[in-house]
């Protein structure tokens, strides 16, 4: 059995989590987690050892004469094995303004469902 020692992210408690599975291949039904105050710490511990996934925040150069950056996150968490990649694209985005809270910037990363939507809105 392998342990795996976690603080749970999915409320501000911060429980700290033990997972237990087996190391020959993780069947979601023997994945034992223990340390959590509510059903949520359970859900974050199982997610975590079968596929962790992210929000990723960052910035995109933006042509605007207000800022030359443009805040940017993913529509929902997305796989960590995507991450370096996602941020590298983002980085070498190039964007034009008007941009609105919530236009999407990259749609569909990687085929993930997972898009990459503005947080500002810049007109100029």
């Amino acid at each position: 059995m392998i342990k795996k020692n976690l603080i749970c992210i999915s409320c501000p408690v911060g429980c700290r989590l033990e997972v237990e599975y087996d190391k020959d291949g993780i069947d979601r039904e023997k994945i034992a987690v223990s340390g959590n105050k509510c059903p949520k710490g359970i859900v974050y511990g199982v997610e975590e050892v079968l596929s962790p996934r992210r929000t990723v925040t960052a910035t995109a150069a933006i042509g605007s004469v207000i800022r030359k950056r443009l805040p940017v996150k993913t529509s929902a968490p997305i796989s960590k094995e995507y991450i370096f990649r996602l941020l590298n694209d983002i980085y070498n985005l190039n964007l034009k303004p008007p941009v609105g809270i919530g236009d999407t910037i990259i749609s569909n990363y990687g085929n993930t469902g997972v898009d990459v939507v503005s947080t500002m809105e810049l007109k100029k």
